[in-house]
């Protein structure tokens, strides 16, 4: 599942029973806008690709999203290493890593590296 920005999930019955029936992506997308105000932000699960993973067992109670790819394109990772603007990435989604999230790919770009380099 991909979802782009602007995609949310909404519950029926106020805020904490949205936030608690928002997917994992959903919440990565949430925490990653507020924090790199991201113009690209691609959230792909793959989890799937590892089910047979000893991760993927010993997480059973994260509803198997455990894995996924990331796109990001952010002003904010102008003049940053790549290893900054990782760290930076995985600063936002510290209680993802906390509560279940296994492993991330990551591209992170800045939007001028978009326009010169559109893949």
């Amino acid at each position: 599942m991909v979802l782009e920005c602007g995609e949310r999930e909404m519950g029926s019955r106020g805020a904490a029973t949205v936030v608690s029936q928002l997917t994992r992506a959903s919440r990565m997308r949430s925490k990653l806008q507020t924090a790199l105000e991201a113009s690209v932000l691609e959230i792909e699960d793959v989890s799937h690709q590892h089910a047979g993973h000893a991760a993927m067992r010993e997480k059973a109670n994260s509803n198997g999203e455990t894995h996924f790819n990331l796109k990001v394109v952010s002003p904010k990772f102008e003049g940053q290493s790549l290893v900054k603007r990782h760290r930076m990435v995985y600063d936002a989604l510290a209680d993802e890593l906390q509560s279940g999230l296994h492993a991330l790919s990551i591209v992170a770009k800045t939007p001028q590296e978009i326009v010169l380099n559109p893949k």
